[in-house]
């Protein structure tokens, strides 16, 4: 189970919500499904570089919210908010390219991440950017692996680099690991995410698990008598 398994959908409904949240006739619902791939899979591409954890989609009859969840805010947002216009401005255009029906009202939300080492798409992301930059990738995993492990909150950190790391011929996989992983508890908060770094000789895969405890319901006391 803890290799088939997505960390992430194992855990829906008891720990994690869903990323696109909506409801849909059954004739709705091969539309929006597609909409919401295309758009988020744009969106990916558009912001690679700003440091984004995930996209969430909520639709209403009348209105769709996107809320970009990203350590950088104000990479997104730009000065003044010519960032987040310009953007909400594309994504209008590119709906309207690919046969996505307009909503009449478009919100996009910008929340920002107080503790980006704790966020496994951050640190996937950061350590893909230290390899295409040709940094030496043992060092990239122990830096990322120290960093997170000194983070609040944090029991424990698994990153697996798999492909021709430092350019070899013949393709490998290398992992480092600090703390304890537990995949198969389903109160276990882990977070998990897969990254690609891009490099000339081809790609490196990039796995990053981040456990961040235990979540248990918190009770209201019983009102004295």
């Amino acid at each position: 189970m803890s290799k088939v398994v997505h960390p992430y959908a194992h855990r829906l409904v008891i720990l994690r919500d869903w990323k696109s949240r909506w409801f849909a006739a059954p004739k709705k619902y091969k539309e929006y499904l597609r909409s919401d791939t295309l758009i988020r899979s744009y969106l990916e591409k558009r912001m690679r570089g700003l440091y984004v954890s995930s996209i969430e989609i909520e639709r209403s009859p009348k209105s769709t919210r996107i809320i970009i969840r990203t350590s950088r805010p104000g990479m997104v947002i730009g000065r003044s908010g010519e960032g987040s216009t310009k953007l909400k401005q594309d994504l209008v255009s590119f709906m309207k390219k690919n046969g996505i029906p307009a909503p009449e009202e478009l919100k996009l939300d910008v929340v920002e991440i107080l503790n980006p080492d704790a966020d496994a798409h951050i640190v996937a992301y950061s350590v893909a950017e230290a390899l295409e930059k040709r940094l030496p990738f043992r060092r990239v995993m122990k830096q990322a692996v120290e960093r997170v492990i000194a983070t609040r909150g944090v029991e424990g950190v698994k990153i697996v680099l798999s492909g021709r790391l430092g350019g070899a011929e013949i393709a490998r996989i290398e992992e480092q690991k600090r703390g304890s992983i537990p995949l198969q508890t389903f109160r276990a908060d882990v977070d998990y995410t897969r990254e690609v770094a891009r490099m000339t000789y081809g790609g490196i895969g990039i796995k990053v698990w981040i456990y961040r405890g235990e979540v248990f319901d918190v009770k209201e006391p019983a009102p004295k008598k």
